[in-house]
């Protein structure tokens, strides 16, 4: 029966449920929800390019992995950035370890925040529209913004499916 089960299982698309009759109650049904991929995921990384397609925008997105503790003095370690025994600076560590990139629609919906600062305010985190990241990105400053690092730091990035809907610039000091 349960070799039954799992067959039936699998024959459902991720995040369907497969219903198997025939158990040794008659009449009855054993539901099995399956995991699916989630419905967002967060990825660190770096805009290369945003350019209008349509009525969005195309991303190409270099990923990373943002470390921290351990993890990122363990990292450092073995890709030779620092001797046996140190630790980071800041406690994080960015690896980059592949130039690949992938394509992302960005809809003009999309939240989109970059790191600025003032004499007075100091570091902020600033929102501003798509279209503008998009110049930011080939490096003009359409708004004369005070950006703290232009588009050198990387983005926390939030996908549902191919489709970019928050970018957010880390700050690094």
């Amino acid at each position: 029966m349960k070799r039954a089960l799992v067959l039936a299982a699998c024959a459902v698309p991720l995040g369907g449920v497969a219903t198997q009759s025939g158990s040794s109650s008659p009449g009855a049904t054993v539901r099995v929800r399956l995991a699916g991929p989630p419905a967002t995921i967060v990825e660190y990384g770096y805009v290369r390019s945003l350019a209008r397609k349509g009525s969005s925008y195309r991303m190409r997105f270099d990923p990373a992995l943002w470390l921290s503790g351990e993890t990122a003095n363990r990292a450092a370690e073995a890709d030779g950035v620092i001797a046996p025994g140190e630790g980071v600076p800041n406690d994080y560590y960015v690896r980059n370890e592949s130039r690949k990139q992938l394509t992302y629609t960005v809809p003009h919906s999309a939240r989109v925040t970059v790191v600025t600062h003032s004499d007075g305010a100091g570091v902020r985190s600033t929102r501003i529209p798509v279209s503008e990241l998009a110049a930011i990105v080939k490096g003009r400053n359409p708004k004369g913004r005070n950006l703290y690092a232009g588009n050198t730091f990387g983005y926390w990035v939030r996908v549902a499916g191919d489709r970019a809907v928050a970018l957010d610039q880390q700050y690094q000091p």
